[in-house]
């Protein structure tokens, strides 16, 4: 029963941070106030009956703080690393006609925590095994650790800090200084961890994994590990996967969790194995590196030989082009791989590399290609002197002690990938399939030049179907949203093509403004525009200066070949909200969500922002007599406060 309490506290953490976030953050409110009142009381009651507080609740306020440096301090007992096995024999040796539990070795930083009267009070790195930082301060602030448990004694446990994949991926595109970016995800959490101000940690999303408790005095673990772990789970910490095994049954274990690393979002490096009879390990002492209750399973990397076919060049959205071998297809890890990132010319010159050669190649973690070695070494040649993707002239720089290589011109497809982005999304062209990263893999291979090379993508069909997390139904369903993509709207397509501070509603001011007819905008000048409600000089400016460039004009003609330009619901209706101002909020009834409302406003000549202030004309809410903050912030204002009804008789519509 203990057990099903806390996941429905986690789902009401999540809930309700999602709300907060929404509510504060993007001034939108994804449920009611008396819907929030009521799950928070119920989160803070179940926090009161299973005596424990998540880290991230939104019961408690973790302040952020800022360090000038992270305190030292000696553990209590040394932490030793673990003996080391390639191989299954090793563990069955291991074992004897002992039980062991099997879980993952993660690949991350190493944390000491300790709780007094059921609260967290401090959290060290491992360090060098003899002196850890403290880190408590950011602790306090990852993604799952308790900040009160129920158990009020003297706990001290240990697990690891870990950032997943997703994340590492997420923060390492948004950092544009190649030097700067982490090159692995243990990094990224080793610094993350590290941070003087935990606002950052906070932002990485480091995750908690318990591996084992040290002390829990007046607790009767019945001299079992496994006991241990569970209990830890019931006070609320996340734990490592484990399995019991015997030495009849571990290799099989050792099978299952190799398959599972495909698929599993946070990095390990290995399995460890460790007896579950407390007493029988603590009698067997410790050697001088490492202790006898415990060993660690290092996967035993798969090498394949293979023949190097290309170097092929691929550009960033940094300028920076990066080197990526292509070699005759190989088997690893139960995965074909023809593909492995050199990074930079520095390693390619360490290696030699050059096309043609014989290359050892593996799986880093069983995860990432990487080339092991170079066996005929007949060295770097053919780098290029132009980007692959716009023919710039490329240019070898030297950073730190890495050379690498830049495409030198601004106009390069390749570093406007944000363009691309805001083309594809939900308010521009609407095509799923497209994230930033697959855009830029395909501006990288040259399938992507301008707008209207989206359309034309099935001419790239068995490339694309061949890459990495690509197949033939996720190209089949990109393929169908392109389709579908090609009957749009002028407001649409003017808005998807990126001019600085024309959004949708604006598009959309400006097309009604010129009865949709094209050429009238495009020949429009800033004074045409300026005459437009809610169009400023800024904006007027920005449209008029994209449209003198023949080579935006040329791409627009481009991509309306390949597009239906149908007219916009509502295009015809009567401009009666013009120069109004309105907010919406809360829960709506006589539409489908509030974007339908939004676009009603905006058909009509109004417009329609996120937060209540004195330029706000009328706050739409179903709940007028909400205490809302919305509500609060209207009444002070004198703002009035309309239902849907009202909103509807004063449109003089007929509802939906």
């Amino acid at each position: 029963m203990n057990r099903q309490k806390q996941e429905r506290m986690k789902e009401l953490v999540d809930l309700l941070n999602r709300a907060g976030k929404a509510y504060y953050q993007d001034a939108q409110e994804i449920m009611s106030n008396y819907e929030y009142d009521s799950l928070y009381d119920e989160l803070v009651s179940l926090e009161k009956e299973l005596g424990m507080t998540l880290s991230n609740s939104p019961t408690v306020n973790v302040g952020y703080q800022v360090l000038s440096e992270l305190p030292k301090e000696r553990h209590e007992e040394p932490m030793l690393s673990l003996d080391k096995t390639k191989e299954v024999e090793g563990l069955k040796e291991f074992l004897g006609d002992q039980k062991a539990l099997l879980s993952w070795k993660m690949d991350g930083l190493t944390i000491v925590l300790t709780y007094q009267d059921g609260e967290l009070k401090k959290a060290v790195t491992r360090g060098n095994g003899e002196v850890g930082e403290v880190i408590t301060n950011n602790a306090r602030v990852f993604r799952n650790i308790p900040l009160k448990i129920g158990y009020e004694g003297e706990l001290i446990l240990r697990g690891e800090a870990v950032i997943g994949y997703r994340d590492f991926e997420r923060i390492n595109e948004e950092i544009t200084d190649v030097q700067a970016k982490y090159k692995n995800p243990r990094n990224l959490c080793s610094g993350s961890v590290r941070q003087l101000n935990n606002e950052i940690t906070a932002r990485r999303n480091v995750r908690f994994f318990a591996f084992a408790l040290v002390r829990a005095p007046g607790v009767d673990f019945h001299n079992s590990r496994a006991a241990q772990m569970e209990w830890l789970k019931e006070q609320g910490f996340e734990i490592v996967e484990y399995h019991m095994v015997t030495r009849d049954t571990v290799e099989g274990e050792v099978i299952k969790f190799s398959e599972k690393i495909p698929e599993n979002d946070f990095p390990s490096d290995g399995l460890v194995l460790i007896y579950d009879d407390i007493e029988y390990g603590q009698s067997l002492g410790r050697t001088a590196k490492f202790p006898r209750d415990s060993i660690a399973f290092k996967w035993a990397d798969e090498t394949s030989r293979t023949r190097l076919l290309e170097i092929e060049w691929s550009p960033s959205r940094t300028g920076l082009i990066n080197p990526v071998a292509i070699f005759e297809p190989v088997e690893l890890e139960g995965t074909t791989v023809s593909r492995a990132s050199v990074h930079n010319i520095s390693i390619m010159e360490e290696l030699e590399l050059g096309v043609g050669d014989e290359i050892e190649v593996y799986k880093a973690n069983m995860i990432i290609p990487q080339i092991a070695r170079n066996l005929t070494r007949s060295g770097v040649r053919d780098i290029p002197a132009v980007c692959p993707v716009c023919g710039g002239k490329t240019q070898i720089r030297q950073e730190g002690n890495a050379k690498t290589l830049y495409c030198t011109n601004p106009e390069c497809q390749a570093k406007h990938v944000k363009a691309f982005t805001l083309f594809v999304s939900r308010d521009a062209m609407n095509i799923e399939g497209l994230s930033e990263s697959t855009l830029e893999k395909f501006i990288a291979r040259g399938f992507i030049r301008e707008y209207a090379d989206i359309f034309h993508l099935d001419r790239h069909r068995d490339e694309i179907q061949s890459m990495e997390g690509f197949g033939e139904k996720s190209f089949q369903n990109l393929e169908a949203s392109i389709e579908k993509a090609r009957t749009t709207t002028l407001p649409r397509v003017i808005y998807g093509l990126g001019i600085a501070n024309i959004g949708l509603a604006n598009a959309r001011m400006i097309c009604r403004a010129f009865d949709y007819e094209l050429d009238r905008m495009l020949a429009a000048d800033e004074e045409d525009l300026n005459a437009i409600s809610g169009i400023g000089d800024v904006i007027a400016g920005a449209f008029v200066a994209y449209f003198k460039d023949p080579v935006h004009r040329r791409r627009l003609a481009d991509l309306l070949k390949e597009l239906t330009i149908v007219e916009e619901e509502g295009a015809g209706a009567p401009q009666t909200l013009t120069g109004l101002t309105f907010v919406i909020t809360g829960s709506v009834t006589h539409f489908a969500n509030r974007s339908e409302v939004k676009a009603l406003i905006e058909s009509m000549g109004g417009k329609v922002t996120g937060s209540v202030t004195s330029k706000t004309d009328y706050l739409i809410n179903n709940d007028v007599e909400s205490t809302s903050s919305k509500n609060k912030k209207a009444r002070e204002l004198g703002i009035p406060i309309l239902s849907e009804e009202e909103f509807l008789e004063m449109t003089q519509g007929e509802g939906q």
